[in-house]
């Protein structure tokens, strides 16, 4: 039984271990330098979050609903609580009842892309 290990042996396991997070974060960076998709029936909109799940868009009362995503510029998940106050250009998606689902806050290139507003459709 040999319990020590040679310096070789060591080597390999860090050279390995390196190879493997680089591959382990490969796609991580590749998915930072595409642009976000958003659906084809997102609108456009100012949305101030009041006090969760009361928020305004373009300056009237709506709500989120229950379970609504909200994704940050960096496409990360956002808490409603932590966004009180602040006024945000946003794209969204209602959901059947008319309440708000899907959010994204937008970055300054993709608030220059026009988008409808909810006052554009009936």
């Amino acid at each position: 039984m040999n319990r020590c290990t040679s310096p070789l042996s060591s080597r390999r396991n860090s050279a390995l271990a390196l190879c493997l997070l680089a591959i382990s974060l490969w796609p991580a960076a590749q998915a930072q330098n595409l642009p976000r998709q958003f659906p084809a029936q997102a609108l456009r909109g100012t949305l101030v979050v009041v006090q969760p799940p009361a928020i305004t868009l373009d300056g009237k009362p709506a709500q989120l609903s229950p379970g609504a995503r909200i994704r940050s510029q960096n496409n990360m998940l956002a808490m409603s609580g932590a966004l009180v106050g602040q006024e945000l250009t946003v794209n969204y998606l209602l959901e059947s009842h008319g309440l708000v689902h899907e959010v994204w806050i937008l970055t300054p290139a993709e608030t220059a892309e026009k988008r409808p507003k909810a006052a554009s459709n009936p």
